[in-house]
Order: structure tokens, then C-alpha cells, then sequence
């Protein structure tokens, strides 16, 4: 299929524009879908070969006030040609790249946030599929809400010209670090890594297929008067299972999201950029993302995508994020995702809870 760039506009093209779209079909302005608390809802069911270009969604309450943590309570599945284990499945608001259960405006190329306070959510990443796509919604959110969504997409009376699907997968982790009972100098910095055992883990795919980037969402949890950098992890993507050191490691969490020197300031870029950048001393919640657009990291037969949670995985914080790729099908099975319960954010640092914690995590 021809490009996207402004270069190719003037070729001429094949296929069919088409929407899926929430208007309302009775020439009214109730343009929304209503759903309820525990509602499982196809926004999209399409047929024949084709592409997703692009998709809108937004969200409000039917009644009352916005909900807290709403963009973490809402998932967001999507298969391909069939299958009943989804490609993509994640947090709504994460998919559209923000963690920690919030929104904020931001701009990237395949997504972004737009106002009122990032709470129009836009993907541009293409979605191909070759027999069917369908998109469904699942609410665990407190009260029923408002659901507003365009999916844009082309329909080809040829075949798809790629037998990759895009793929889209959210976790989240309590790290597991060491005793924080020595000098700072040793848990910042001590120890070595020379096996990549017990780094965060962004996603493991078997395939082939291509890595375009991700999103990743911290949450400090030590309390100290110390230097309490986060981000002194390398990141390290093992390619057809080689061994350590693999052919992909970095040098630094901020290293790797294209930042550098503990960064604080928020930023945002077409292919990297902060956009929750923390409080003081490093403390509190911070999101960053890195999309390889122009640098997709290429696997034949599979790919694990890694980075230390603090030098030598010594440090023990809240993780979160979403992977996005495209690989050939069939992809290995995604886990159900975890109950609503134990995807809220944390409470701030201040009033942090150890109870709350042990809650969230014990699974």
C-alpha cells in the first residue's frame, strides 16, 4: 500500500475509506455509547482485508462527576482475523500511551493526548488485518459512563500486503530490589548484571516480526533524604533468544527514552519524551516513552524486551507499560489482565501504605 508521508499524498490509491464511529444513527446528538459497570462492548466488528488508520476515543461520566483513576478501569482489546486471544490488550489510557491512571496532553507521532487535559485520546499506529478486526470495551469503572469513538479505517478488494499484525500488550510489576540497609553509593550503583535474570520485562513475543516502541510508568516508592535516582537501569532486548550481553544493551533507563543526566523536565517529541517528569529528589510518578518509527527492532523467531529496575535490579519501585509491535500470527497468549483492583495506581509517596501495597500486589 502507498505511504503515509506528505511525499506520497499526491499518488493515487486503492481501497475504500471507511469510519466506525459512535453518532448517533437516530440523526439526534446523542453520540455516544452508554456503559455500564461491568460491560463488555464491541465498538468495532469490521470484515473483508483492510486497515485501521486511525482511532479517537474519549470518556465521560453519564451522570456526576469524572471518576478517579477512569483511564485504568476501562481495557481496550482488539483481534485479528478471528482469533480469541486478543492482539492488544491494555488500560485505555495507557494504550494511548499515559500511565498511573490519568491524563495528560501530549504529542507524539503515533500518539497522543489532546485537551481538555488529554482526555481526547488518539492512536495513528496501522492496524492491518486480512479477514476481520473487531475492537471491544470493558468497563470496571464504579458507574456507567459516556463512550465517544471514530475508528477510522481502509477496506482493499486485494489482499493485505503483510502478514504482520499489530500487537499491544500492558503489564505491571512490583519490582523486586534489595535491602535498602547499606550505604546509598552501593544501592544506587553497586553490584554487576551480567545475565539480564530479574529485569523488568516489557513483553516476550515468538515470531517474526518488529518492536516499535513502548511506554513506561514508574512510581518511586523509597522514602529517603538520599540521592534517590530511579533510572540507573540498562536496558537490555534479547534477539532470537541470544545470550547475554545482547546485541541490543543500553546504558541508562533515560539512555534508552532518548533523555539524558536524571531528567525532571517534562518534553515531548514525535519518537520520545517525558510526559510526567516527578517531583523533587526523583520522588513520586513519572511516564516516559520511546517509539522506534524509523528504528523498529526486527526479530525472526522471537524477542524479549527487558530493562533493569535501577543498576543491578536493585531498586524496588511500582512498573507499568505498554508494548507495541507487530509480528506474524499466531502471537503467544496474552494473560487475562489483572481484576481493576489491582490496576489503581498507589497511593502518593506521603501517604504511602504498606497494607495497600501488599493488597495490590499479592497475586
Amino acid at each position: 500500500m502507498i505511504g503515509t508521508s506528505l511525499r506520497d499524498l499526491y499518488k493515487q490509491r486503492k481501497g475504500k475509506s471507511k469510519r466506525a464511529s459512535s453518532y448517533d444513527t437516530t440523526g439526534g446528538n446523542r453520540d455516544y455509547l452508554k456503559v455500564y459497570p461491568g460491560d463488555v462492548v464491541d465498538v468495532c466488528n469490521l470484515t473483508g482485508s483492510g486497515c485501521i488508520t486511525h482511532i479517537w476515543m474519549t470518556m465521560a461520566p453519564l451522570e456526576d462527576k469524572l471518576e478517579e483513576f477512569l483511564h485504568r478501569k476501562v481495557v481496550i482489546r482488539m483481534y485479528w482475523d478471528g482469533e480469541t486471544n486478543p492482539s492488544v490488550q491494555a488500560p485505555i489510557g495507557d494504550f494511548f500511551g499515559m500511565g498511573h491512571g490519568i491524563t495528560r496532553n501530549f504529542s507524539s507521532a503515533p500518539l497522543a493526548m489532546s485537551p481538555e487535559d488529554g482526555r481526547s485520546l488518539n492512536c495513528f499506529f496501522p492496524m492491518p488485518f486480512g479477514k476481520s478486526a473487531r475492537i471491544e470495551i470493558e468497563s470496571n469503572a464504579d458507574a456507567p459512563i459516556k463512550f465517544y469513538y471514530y475508528i477510522d479505517h481502509e477496506i482493499y478488494d486485494e489482499e493485505i500486503d503483510s502478514p504482520l499484525r499489530f500487537h499491544a500488550l500492558w503489564k505491571r510489576e512490583l519490582t523486586d530490589g534489595i535491602e535498602d540497609n547499606i550505604s546509598n553509593a552501593l544501592f544506587e550503583f553497586g553490584g554487576k548484571n551480567t545475565t539480564g535474570d530479574g529485569n523488568y520485562v516489557f513483553f516476550e513475543a515468538e515470531g517474526k516480526g518488529h518492536y516499535v516502541g513502548c511506554n513506561l510508568n514508574i512510581h518511586n516508592l523509597r522514602m529517603t533524604r538520599e540521592w534517590n535516582w530511579y533510572g540507573e537501569g540498562d536496558d537490555m532486548i534479547f534477539i532470537d533468544g541470544e545470550p547475554w550481553p545482547p546485541s541490543l544493551h543500553g546504558t541508562g533507563m533515560e539512555d534508552y527514552f532518548n533523555t539524558a543526566w536524571c531528567p525532571t523536565q517534562e518534553y515531548h517529541s514525535p519518537y520520545h519524551g517525558i510526559i510526567l517528569g516527578g517531583g523533587p529528589n526523583w520522588s513520586g510518578k513519572v511516564s516516559y516513552y520511546r517509539f522506534h518509527i524509523q528504528d523498529p527492532i526486527m526479530f525472526d523467531k522471537s524477542i524479549k524486551v527487558t530493562i533493569e529496575h535501577g543498576h543491578n535490579n536493585n531498586r524496588s519501585d511500582d512498573y507499568s507499560s505498554t508494548a507495541y509491535w507487530y509480528q506474524t500470527e499466531p502471537h503467544k497468549d496474552h494473560p487475562i489482565i489483572l481484576p481493576v483492583a489491582k490496576r489503581l495506581p498507589l497511593a502518593d509517596i506521603l501517604g504511602f501504605n504498606e497494607d495497600d501495597m501488599k493488597k495490590c500486589f499479592d497475586y
